[in-house]
Parts: C-alpha cells; structure tokens; sequence
C-alpha cells in the first residue's frame, strides 16, 4: 500500500479520544501501548499490542516527535502522531526496519503517567 501523498514536513498530532487521567509533560515516565507504522510503505514495524506488554520510558529519553507531541495528553487518551525524519531517526534511520529519512506514524495508547 505505497503512499502517494507526501509526507507532512512538520510533526501532527491528533487525538482519537482524550484521556481523563493524569496528563503527560516533559518530565512525565510513561506507561504505553503504541503501533509504529513507516510512511513509505504502510508497513506495520512494532506494536506493543502484539506482545501484550506495555511499553514505560522517561519521556526525555526518546526521540523529538514524542517529545514534543506526547505532552498534554492525558491517561486513558489515544494519540496519532505523524512524526517527519528530522524529529524521528533522520539520515541514520534505525535498524533494518525504519529507513533513512522515513516519516514515522504512531498510534500512542497512555496507559499510566509517573
């Protein structure tokens, strides 16, 4: 399912629905479910629902897309984030399965906020 469309150059985000728990900021550890897609092939990279286990990290300590698209989200919310190379992996891309220069796309289940 190649996309034809060009990828956006600067990062969107757009809630599924909005959590009503604790809201994520800079500082915030996370507790998440998340679906990674690469742009130009539509093809599934990871999910955290395919093993059934949540994913926790600090939220500085990955990379700029979330960084600046995960703050302000709340518990219980899901999120699209549409994430340009230069937020994500750039030139260097990661591992076999994200490319150079690929435009990321994730859907972000908050789980729980520390």
């Amino acid at each position: 399912f190649p996309v034809t469309i060009a990828p956006p150059s600067t990062l969107q985000i757009k809630d599924i629905f909005k959590g009503g728990g604790k809201e994520a900021v800079e500082t915030s550890v996370l507790e998440v479910h998340y679906t990674l897609m690469a742009w130009s092939s539509g093809t599934l990279v990871e999910s955290s629902w395919d093993s059934g286990q949540t994913a926790t990290f600090p939220l500085s300590g990955v990379i700029l897309g979330w960084q600046q698209g995960i703050p302000g989200m709340k518990e219980g919310g899901r999120r699209l984030l549409v994430i340009p190379p230069d937020l994500a992996y750039g030139e260097a891309g990661a591992g076999g399965a994200i490319g150079p220069n690929e435009t990321l796309i994730f859907v972000v289940d908050l789980i729980k906020v520390n």
